[in-house]
């Protein structure tokens, strides 16, 4: 049997874009006194109109990393060490302006990613955490008129780039050239938008839904069922006291099994310093969770709770990834909210809410930990018994 090929589009191993859209030829390379060195997200790699590639092969005093820190790469580790000289441009309350700054860097750190990435990428990385920060006010909003910003005074990537250069450089308009690779862009997206008005927004065209339903609720039944909810030892991101590493650590764990209402309730001794919000979160005094029982002990019972063939469930994934860390992800995990969005076609809201709406009382003063455990086991009885129930369809004659 002959089988047809399959055509592939021509990608330019250059900017990794598809020929068709290939924005290379209109680069405009501009030198700079500044050394730019572009951390870029792992996730933003992906994205096809990420614009921090096209800043870097603008700026040939740059280079660009893609990873989540500056930690395992010697170049990176190098550069953070050196004494003075290197700053990273994030906004935060001690960041300096760069209409104000007395001596510009010889270096310039730029994270491109999201908003919540870049800020766990410069967060959480010990080298790049403790260099001074910089930020900026743009005299006018961007041009990213295919990707939505989250406010107005958000600009991409390589547009922030040039505005701060021209400022630390003291060279109005130098580095506009650059752009014209950005606005070549954003122009020849928009054109194919307006030839083809169904070719939006991916959010604003969904598939249409199957006219036969499948019940996610499915892959609940018949099995033995173990709600969990997990609290952690976290500090503000923002807190200049707040230890580095700071990965989230699990200090409280609590779990039900649906068929027989057996608990598990534990707290774990913290291994790192006590973050100053936690004993509020759990309505739990600091000597409290500083004197309970140590990690091996604790995760040593939770292997005795947990059998073979368990199906857990957790509101989100938070939880799995602190069982993970302790070195006991569930062989068995699902999402309780991804199954209730998909049962009732949209958000449900948070777990208490939706708990409390389907007549759940919640155990006040114990907790955020019962309280959450409480919800998510009435809802997950709720849904096996058919009391949470998808939106009925209008039909129209």
């Amino acid at each position: 049997m002959e089988v047809a090929a399959v055509e592939h589009r021509e990608v330019c191993l250059r900017c990794r874009r598809p020929r068709s859209v290939c924005w290379c030829g209109a680069v405009t390379q501009v030198p700079s006194q500044t050394r730019v060195v572009f951390i870029q997200h792992p996730r933003e790699a992906k994205v096809p109109i990420s614009t921090c590639r096209m800043a870097h092969l603008s700026l040939p005093n740059s280079e660009l990393h893609v990873g989540l820190s500056a930690v395992g790469n010697p170049s990176l580790e190098a550069l953070c060490a050196k004494p003075g000289g290197v700053a990273v441009l994030f906004p935060s309350e001690s960041a300096t302006d760069v209409e104000v700054l007395a001596e510009p860097p010889e270096v310039l750190v730029v994270v491109d990613g999201t908003w919540s990435n870049a800020k766990k990428v410069v967060e959480k990385c010990p080298l790049l955490s403790k260099l001074p920060r910089l930020k900026f006010f743009p005299d006018q909003p961007g041009n990213y008129r295919i990707r939505k910003e989250p406010e107005e005074h958000c600009l991409a990537t390589i547009e922030a780039t040039a505005f701060v250069l021209e400022k630390l450089e003291k060279a109005p308009s130098r580095f506009t050239p650059i752009l014209t690779a950005f606005d070549a862009m954003v122009e020849k997206q928009l054109d194919y938008i307006r030839q083809n008005p169904s070719a939006g927004s991916r959010h604003k065209n969904r598939k249409k839904r199957n006219t036969v339903r499948v019940d996610p609720t499915a892959v609940l039944r018949d099995r033995e069922l173990v709600v969990v909810f997990g609290e952690a030892n976290a500090w503000p991101m923002t807190d200049p006291d707040r230890p580095l590493p700071d990965e989230p650590e699990l200090v409280q764990l609590v779990a039900e099994r649906i068929s027989t209402g057996e608990r598990f309730e534990r707290l774990l001794r913290p291994a790192r310093p006590l973050g100053p919000r936690v004993p509020l979160h759990l309505d739990v005094s600091a000597e409290t969770i500083v004197a309970a029982d140590g990690r091996p002990e604790v995760i040593a019972a939770w292997r005795e709770f947990v059998r073979p063939g368990d199906l857990q469930l957790g509101w989100g994934r938070f939880c799995r990834d602190l069982l993970e860390r302790e070195g006991v992800a569930p062989a068995e995990f699902i999402n309780l909210r991804s199954v209730l969005g998909q049962l009732l076609d949209g958000a449900s809201g948070s777990v208490e809410s939706l708990a409390q709406s389907l007549g759940a009382q919640l155990p006040e003063g114990r907790g955020r930990a019962l309280r959450r455990l409480t919800s998510l086991a009435f809802v997950t009885r709720a849904v096996l018994d058919g009391r949470v129930a998808p939106p009925r369809r209008e039909t129209h004659r």
